[in-house]
């Protein structure tokens, strides 16, 4: 469970021992190039022939001993003193005691070119590159490799070193400090060229970003008060320190096997029970201060009242009316995410009451995703009102007529229909993902072209600000409780954003309730480094990131969890937001944060979230960590323990 620190810490050496190193490695990954030549005894008998005569039997005798030379590059060779001339390292051993730096390449020179064709990293970096193609790294022999996040680059500037991921993890280290700028600044304008579709001019970062979001575009000119002003508004936070050594244990472990078939989905509940959705039916767990256990209890799905027939496992899962109802929704046919309808489900008799459609003027229509009205509102015992998002539709679902009472399910001859009370339908090209509501019942909604977009809670057809993409889809949002505070999912890193602003009058109010005018901060990155985004796992994408979860007014959220392949990746907020943090020092671009701590788990991890906030002991800064598996469930207690 170690941080981040303790597996990439290793000098990149320049000892003689190098080369050695790197032909050990090479024997053990390819055998086959040490087959030398062995003369026959009839050869040996016939001296002549270990003799030749002509430069072309040397020539054709030296090929077939497969002699191992080094070979540089020919740019490299004509000018061993160029800027794109590099050393190349190889990180093996993963996570073992013996994970180590070798040398692969002692002497290589790196380019960025377009391929001849698009999408395909071939060789072709001459006059015949194809102007759609986008830009491809090259390093000496070893790395070929498409400019994107993909390549979870790391910078270390005091080092003039680079670490990024490419079928392996790779180390550049740069000869001069001009060498390092130069692949920097190159590296930079083709990932904006790769991400945008335009070349990385003034111009067109203002056509990205527009002129109130330029600190994203800039960010190394980016005013970092509002981080510091919002810093100082709330009250330290304890938070978890983070160790010095990995050794150290700051989490307690309680593991349990999940009942049935493989777990889909988690839903905790901030009461006595959480739950644990799977392919037949719901587990029941009791929430203790020290996690969750298993109470024998399960819920199998029940086609009471579901007159359409059986359905799918849902995939989202929702908590109502003081945690004794769950809202299911499942994904339609052919394995697209977006649902006709919801089940009902009351836990206390374990049945499906009904099954309710999605209905607008007459026509069923689809919901990609539901949510609570507010934060804390799955404990209001009256609760009957929800949000739902589509790719184009934003908006609230009642189950009361339109006179405000309660559905008579039970005459009903065919499924009820939830009555559209509030909300937008928007024309086309919103791409809508996700979303998330504060405390106060704001909305903030995730896109597939990384727009985060903020609603007041009265309104849902303009949104009040619009944060521009970094590239990449947002796959999950959430938000602070008092609003301040975003936290955007992508597939290889989390955005954190600060809503804070201060009107024309100096008073200070959030981008929910207000447009923030060009006062806007730069966002933080969370990332992994590139060792640990390697040894996640082939599925090694982010999924579901989140802050602790806190249900009163001027309570402040301790840490943010996401799930990664097979580990859990903790966060303390109050570090990643303060400005003079270690990680920030001497960054270029924007600023991420890469101090976190891992969970690691055997398996792919299904979801890890921290429970409320009123099942932290007094001696632990945060409540327990929820991680479950499709096979298993963990709970982990945070301790102030060194």
């Amino acid at each position: 469970m170690g941080g981040a620190h303790s597996r990439e810490g290793l000098e990149l050496s320049d000892s003689e021992s190098e080369a050695e190193e790197e032909e050990e490695y090479e024997e053990e990954e390819n055998p086959q190039k040490e087959e030398h030549y062995i003369p026959s005894s009839a050869e040996r008998s016939r001296g002549k022939t270990l003799t030749p005569t002509t430069l072309d039997e040397v020539d054709e005798k030296l090929k077939s001993l497969k002699l191992k030379y080094s070979r540089p590059s020919p740019s490299s060779a004509q000018n061993p003193k160029a800027k794109n001339v590099v050393k190349l390292y190889l990180h093996i051993g993963g996570n073992s005691p013996n994970a180590r730096w070798i040398t692969s390449e002692k002497l290589a020179s790196y380019s960025f070119f377009k391929s001849s064709r698009p999408d395909a990293a071939d060789d072709s970096d001459g006059d015949d590159q194809n102007p759609s193609s986008p830009w491809f790294l090259k390093i000496g022999s070893k790395v070929r490799a498409k400019v994107g996040p993909d390549l979870q680059l790391k910078s270390f500037p005091d080092q003039r070193r680079v670490d990024f991921v490419a079928d392996g993890v790779w180390a550049l280290k740069f000869s001069t400090p001009e060498g390092y700028r130069e692949f920097q600044n190159e590296y930079q304008n083709c990932l904006f060229e790769n991400t945008y579709g335009f070349e990385a001019t003034d111009d067109n970062k203002i056509r990205v970003f527009g002129n109130d979001f330029m600190a994203w575009a800039r960010p190394d000119v980016a005013d970092d008060s509002i981080w510091e002003d919002a810093e100082e508004s709330f009250e330290k936070s304890p938070g978890l320190r983070l160790p010095s050594r990995p050794s150290q244990d700051l989490l307690e472990e309680f593991e349990e096997e999940a009942n049935g078939d493989g777990i889909q989905s988690l839903a905790l509940g901030a009461l006595d029970n959480s739950f644990l959705v799977s392919d037949s039916g719901i587990q029941v767990v009791r929430n203790f201060s020290h996690g969750v256990h298993g109470k024998g209890v399960s819920v199998k799905f029940s086609n009471n009242g579901n007159r359409a027939g059986g359905y799918s496992t849902p995939k989202k899962a929702l908590l109502m009316r003081a945690e004794t109802n769950m809202m299911l929704m499942s994904p339609g046919q052919q394995g697209r995410p977006h649902s006709t309808g919801v089940h009902q489900l009351d836990i206390e008799t374990g049945k499906v009451v009904t099954e309710w459609r999605f209905d607008k003027d007459g026509t069923d229509i689809t919901m990609r995703d539901i949510t609570n009205d507010n934060k804390g509102s799955q404990l209001d015992p009256s609760e009957s009102t929800f949000l739902g998002l589509d790719d184009n539709r934003l908006c609230r679902w009642d189950m009361r007529d339109r006179r405000g009472m309660v559905q008579n399910i039970a005459n009903s001859m065919e499924s009820p229909v939830l009555q559209w009370t509030q909300g937008h339908q928007f024309s086309r090209g919103t791409n809508f993902q996700c979303f998330a509501t504060t405390g106060d019942g704001s909305i903030v909604v995730g896109s597939l072209d990384g727009k985060i977009r903020l609603y007041s809670k009265s309104s849902m057809r303009m949104a009040k600000t619009a944060f521009p993409g970094l590239g990449s889809p947002i796959t999950h949002v959430d938000v602070t409780y008092d609003g301040k505070w975003i936290l955007g999912t992508t597939d290889m890193y989390l955005i954190l954003i600060c809503t804070i602003f201060k009107d024309k009058d100096g008073k200070e109010k959030t981008g929910f309730s207000g447009r923030m005018g060009n006062r806007i901060a730069a966002p933080r990155l969370l990332k992994l480094t590139p060792l640990d985004s390697h040894l996640a796992g082939k599925n090694n994408k982010f999924h579901r990131g989140q802050f602790s979860w806190v249900t009163e007014h001027g309570k402040q959220e301790r840490h943010l969890v996401a799930s990664v392949g097979k580990f859990s990746v903790i966060w303390n907020f109050q570090q990643v937001k303060n400005s003079n943090h270690e990680c920030y020092q001497n960054q270029e671009g924007l600023k991420s944060c890469y101090c976190y701590k891992i969970v690691p788990k055997d398996e792919s991890i299904v979801d890890s979230r921290f429970m409320h906030e009123k099942f932290a002991l007094s001696d632990s800064p945060e409540a327990p960590l929820v991680v479950a598996t499709p096979m298993k469930v963990s709970s982990f207690s945070i301790s102030n323990r060194r």
